[in-house]
């Protein structure tokens, strides 16, 4: 399949965004400025320094539209709570699209170092690629360079261009959205469609909305303006946020096969929060969140009446380690925002992964002796699956006993340089399964892509990838299996036999338990803190990368070390609880208690929820197999294991419910 887009076997239920465009324009008011009185100033045209204010023959810098779209130095426009007619407001809450935009992810695309570094990777892979490479890669970092080359009849855009081009080094700027055609959510993989004199935007339809006005949209940019639905939708993120890679073998052969590097849209249709969902929810609702007041949305027209809803340009992720990076390199990487800005955007990207991504809760926990017990809920809240987007992204989770200062047991520890400890001691070769039940301080739960290449070997080589070894990010609410979608967006690995994680799909959520042996405590409580952590780019993956020998890559790494690549922490709970000397002693009500578990000698006290007396119990051998049943006639009773070590399932059926436990035995 060419990777220009997904196969129509993917595309089938996906449905077009319905448009509707302005066709007439507003009546314009009578008191238009004259040329002695122009709409704006030379110097307040030019006072976003920086931001090219140039065009070529199909689009125009962001500096054209910040003449408009920046601060007000009247202080009418971009202001929240302004009035109708306005009045000055010197104190306001700014929320100009200019300065929340220049700090982000988007606008800085083009002088990503960590992209520019992976460009140079998988060019110096595959030499013989480097056109095709360079050209796919540009076309979503780099639109404004990349398709007006190709506007202008070039078959390929490559990086050379770009370090030349002040536009494509413009990034995802103002018109690679507001300029795409109406028929966005049609094409992935970088495949975009622009309407070459046209300026879409969410305001502009309806009796009840202000009409536009457009004189100094054509005066200063030459663009008309007019009302696009999709501008307000999802679909204008598709083009970029699922994409599909052609794979090579380790010749660098063409195999005539594909990967899904990433399928972000793709995951929001397959869940809760598409269009036909549950709740829908479009993407700008979390990345472009609306502000609560409405904004004359155009410095230097005091007549204009302010909009709502109007969404903030803030356009955060998760990234806050990419965001630290250019926030402490602005000169160097020749950035136009400025270092407070970026502290800005890293605070609101902090807000997101804190409040908008992850819900944790301890659902049980339980310390007897030298033994503890823990059952953990991570729920996902974000529209797509966490992590998305780029295969390098992981998260985990850290589990922590201690008892009077002293720690007991410790999962997904992480130290220096983000090294996370029983997962990067590993070869790149190997990678932490998914787990059900974690029984040693070196297991820990990663959701994570993991890409393999023809061999089946692991590889960041994204040119190389050919399946999926393992895809058990959290999925988001309402995901199904049975989606038109699903093929670009499966589950892969031991998770598919994960009851409390596929079966919870339209839950989003994972459920895991944790076994814990260590030192005995005979007193006092046992406290215990779980918190997930997020990141962007591990040392881990990057590694292989750091091995050649390119001055793009060093000078990243450069970068990469001086940050520090310290995890972001998503969520935390903790729980305090009091030390049994026997399970007798439990209180456990809602969920099977054994212990030891693990067994070494396969002899395993069971206590169980009174509303499981008479219940069917069933004991499963790793293999899958049912090795014995009976009925439950007590609330604690011995079960005996068989011989060989491994994971055996007890379960247990009453009323239509049912309870299970894993049970180790070493």
């Amino acid at each position: 399949m060419n990777a220009n887009s997904i196969s129509s076997r993917r595309l089938w239920g996906v449905g077009l965004a319905a448009v509707a465009v302005l066709a007439s324009w507003a009546v314009r008011p009578q008191h238009l400025h004259s040329e002695a009185q122009p709409f704006h100033s030379r110097a307040f045209m030019s006072a976003y320094g920086g931001l090219p204010d140039t065009s070529n023959a199909l689009f125009t810098g962001s500096g054209k539209c910040a003449g408009c779209h920046g601060t007000d130095p009247n202080s009418f426009a971009s202001l929240v709570g302004q009035t109708f007619p306005a009045v000055p407001m010197p104190n306001g809450h700014d929320v100009n699209p200019t300065d929340q935009w220049r700090s982000s992810l988007m606008a800085n695309s083009a002088k990503d170092p960590f992209w520019r570094a992976k460009v140079a990777h998988e060019v110096a892979i595959n030499p013989n690629h480097q056109l095709e490479l360079e050209d796919k890669c540009t076309s979503c970092h780099a639109p404004l360079g990349h398709f007006n080359a190709h506007h202008l009849g070039e078959e390929h855009y490559a990086m050379a261009q770009l370090f030349q081009d002040s536009l494509a080094l413009d990034g995802v700027s103002c018109v690679a959205c507001h300029q795409q055609s109406p028929t966005v959510g049609t094409s992935f993989s970088g495949v975009l469609a622009f309407d070459s004199a046209m300026i879409y935007g969410q305001y502009g339809v309806g009796k009840d909305d202000a009409p536009l006005y457009d004189p100094p949209m054509i005066t200063y940019t030459g663009y008309n303006i007019g009302y696009g639905a999709h501008v307000d939708g999802s679909e204008v993120c598709a083009g970029c946020h699922s994409l599909v890679t052609q794979t090579a073998d380790l010749e660098g052969n063409l195999t005539g096969a594909d990967y899904v590097e990433q399928a972000t849209y793709h995951e929001w249709l397959n869940s809760a929060y598409a269009d036909d969902g549950e709740t829908p929810t479009e993407c700008q609702d979390c990345h472009m969140p609306k502000v609560d007041g409405s904004v004359i949305i155009s410095s230097g027209y005091a007549f204009l009446e302010p909009r709502q809803p109007f969404s903030q340009h803030l356009l955060v992720g998760g990234n806050v380690q990419m965001l630290e990076i250019l926030r402490d390199n602005v000169d160097a990487l020749g950035l136009t925002a400025s270092e407070a800005q970026f502290d800005s955007t890293i605070a609101w990207t902090r807000n997101v992964l804190r409040n908008e991504t992850v819900d944790l809760s301890i659902e049980t926990a339980e310390w007897i002796g030298a033994h503890g017990s823990l059952e953990v809920t991570v729920r996902n809240k974000a529209g797509h699956k966490f992590p998305s987007g780029y295969p390098a992204r992981r998260a985990w989770l850290e589990v922590v006993a201690h008892h009077n200062g002293d720690t007991l047991w410790h999962s997904g520890k992480w130290g220096e340089g983000g090294f996370l400890y029983g997962v990067d001691e590993m070869s790149f070769s190997e990678f932490e399964p998914h787990y059900t039940e974690i029984v040693s301080e070196d297991e820990v739960q990663v959701y994570e892509l993991v890409a393999v290449d023809v061999t089946g070997s692991p590889t960041n080589v994204l040119e190389r990838a050919a399946a999926s070894a393992k895809d058990n990010r959290l999925l988001p609410l309402g995901f199904s299996d049975s989606h038109p979608v699903y093929d670009t967006t499966r589950v892969e690995g031991e998770a598919l036999q994960d009851v409390d994680y596929v079966f919870n799909s339209e839950q989003g959520l994972d459920r895991l338990t944790y076994s814990m042996m260590a030192e005995p405590v005979e007193e006092g409580n046992v406290t215990i803190d779980v918190r997930v952590w997020y990141q962007s780019m591990p040392a881990r993956w990057l590694a292989p990368m750091f091995d050649i020998q390119d001055s793009t890559i060093q000078a990243f790494q450069a970068l990469f070390d001086a940050q520090g690549a310290a995890p972001e922490l998503v969520a935390e709970t903790t729980t305090s609880i009091p030390v049994l000397a026997s399970l007798s002693e439990s209180t456990a009500t809602n969920s099977i208690q054994a212990y030891p578990n693990p067994t070494y000698d396969g002899e395993v006290s069971v206590r169980v929820p009174r509303q499981a007396l008479g219940a069917l119990w069933e004991v499963y051998s790793p293999s899958g197999s049912r090795i014995s049943f009976g009925r439950v006639t007590a609330e604690a009773w011995s079960l005996r294991l068989p011989e060989p070590a491994g994971t055996y399932v007890l379960r247990m059926h009453a009323e239509g419910v049912t309870w299970t436990r894993r049970l180790v035995r070493r």
